[in-house]
């Protein structure tokens, strides 16, 4: 119970030392509540097996609340396989100006397309970035 109070009172400094702005970012918190998730388990099965039934549930209960932090989360507005960008990125992948016309946005997206479609040896995930271009660019 000692080590546990330990480790409380080094996440508590760990968190004052932020003061107010994140310590971690997200995926570094992944990464570290997916360790400490395991070293609770550990622990708990450890404490459970030398007869500490009470101080194993506790274990087992924090380290399930640090699994379900450390899943990892998408973003609500995207799909897997899709792309959501800005103009002014849409516009370097399709090598445009700002001042482009409709034609001239269809006319490069034509070429970069000739160039990168699957069936001509380009890849799917290229071809997906120049349609998500496009469509931000023609506004669909």
């Amino acid at each position: 119970m000692f080590y546990l109070a330990l480790g409380c009172l080094a996440l508590f400094a760990v968190i004052a030392a932020g003061r107010g702005r994140p310590v971690f970012r997200r995926r570094e918190w992944r990464f570290l509540a997916g360790a400490a998730a395991i070293v609770c388990f550990a622990a708990g099965a450890y404490v459970g097996l030398r007869g500490g039934w009470g101080s194993a549930i506790v274990l087992a209960v924090v380290g399930l609340g640090l699994t379900v932090s450390a899943r990892p989360t998408g973003s609500p507005r995207a799909k897997p396989g899709t792309f959501v960008l800005g103009d002014q990125e849409a516009r370097s992948i399709l090598g445009v100006g700002p001042d482009a016309s409709e034609a001239d946005i269809q006319a490069a997206y034509g070429r970069l397309m000739r160039l990168a479609h699957p069936d001509k040896g380009g890849t799917d995930g290229l071809a997906a970035q120049l349609n998500a271009a496009r469509d931000r660019l023609l506004k669909r």
